[in-house]
């Protein structure tokens, strides 16, 4: 992090503006009990978070086309959770990282199973990042 990027204000940080986007979303959109585990969690909080389905991502770029090689979680039937890895863009591939019975176990999973070069997130697209080892 330089001088600039220190200085930088929340509103400022798209990673910081995208949190608090995700945290006043509606429930029938997002778990947010699932939300403010992940926002505890340093590792994750230092992601940006995005919502499909129900389900809570982590891109290690803030722009289109998201990263999508981090850890998934997505709420089962509203008290249990999966974690997946979805394998993109490489391909359509989903691989199960685990199960959890609560919102603070799926967040341990997955912040648990960050690749090494995880993050933290970088302002740009896939393109700026360097490859996960």
């Amino acid at each position: 992090m330089n001088d600039s990027d220190a200085s930088r204000t929340e509103a400022e940080d798209p990673v910081a503006a995208q949190w608090q986007l995700v945290r006043e979303m509606n429930e029938n959109r997002i778990d947010k009990h699932l939300v403010e585990a992940a926002y505890t969690n340093p590792a994750l909080r230092s992601l940006f978070p995005l919502v499909g389905h129900g389900s809570l991502q982590f891109s290690r770029c803030t722009r289109f086309p998201w990263s999508q090689d981090l850890p998934s979680i997505f709420p089962l039937d509203g008290q249990r959770f999966r974690v997946l890895r979805l394998h993109e863009p490489q391909g359509s591939g989903r691989e199960r990282i685990g199960g959890a019975f609560t919102a603070e176990e799926a967040v341990e999973i997955a912040a648990a199973n960050l690749p090494a070069g995880w993050g933290p997130a970088v302002d740009g697209k896939p393109d700026v990042l360097e490859p996960l080892s």
